[in-house]
């Protein structure tokens, strides 16, 4: 940890607790004494997926969201349900999203998604040995699979085209560690 310390939360109010988040209000003394109000989303965190098939292609969803009032590209991933596991989770949408089972699921790390506001963590996973399983889209889920060869996945994201964090992100890490040989 850190030495410069942590904040000490000096009061919390809930002001909405909803579906996918709760939202607080929380009184604190930062770790050099400043207080200050922060308003808080706290979610149970997610999973996201880069599926990658035999051929070297990756399995992308361009999905609809209502927040940018238009389409992304992004690979699949979803939130987890109360005690599921990360992995549990990255398993259950790959095949829900794009109609494919993972065989192997290798673990990317985490990311905070915005930490600014929110405590939402998002595991990342490489799927390989992929199947056919039963695609299962939720009601709020608009979306279509796409599929196209990782290296233009890995250059849309670096170039700006594919414009999701949590997506470039994981298909910069998938890459990296397919390019090293996987584990280290």
């Amino acid at each position: 940890m850190d030495e410069r310390g942590k904040a000490e939360r000096l009061s919390r109010t809930r002001v909405y607790d909803g579906r996918v988040v709760r939202v607080d209000v929380e009184r604190v003394r930062l770790p050099r004494g400043g207080e200050c109000e922060l308003e808080m989303i706290r979610h149970s965190g997610a999973a996201a997926v880069v599926p990658l098939t035999a051929e070297g292609d990756v399995v992308l969803v361009r999905q609809y969201r209502h927040a940018t009032d238009g389409w992304l590209l992004e690979v699949p991933a979803g939130k987890l349900d109360p005690g599921e596991s990360p992995e549990a989770c990255a398993r259950r949408e790959t095949a829900e999203e794009t109609g494919l089972a993972a065989g192997e699921l290798v673990p990317l790390g985490w990311i905070w998604t915005t930490p600014g506001f929110t405590d939402e963590r998002i595991w990342l996973y490489l799927a390989r040995d992929l199947q056919p399983a039963a695609q299962d889209l939720q009601g709020d889920e608009d979306l279509d699979v796409v599929r196209m060869p990782l290296a233009e996945a890995v250059a849309i994201a670096v170039d700006g085209r594919l414009v999701d964090g949590k997506s470039v992100c994981a298909l910069l890490r998938a890459a990296a560690w397919l390019t090293a040989g996987g584990p280290g």
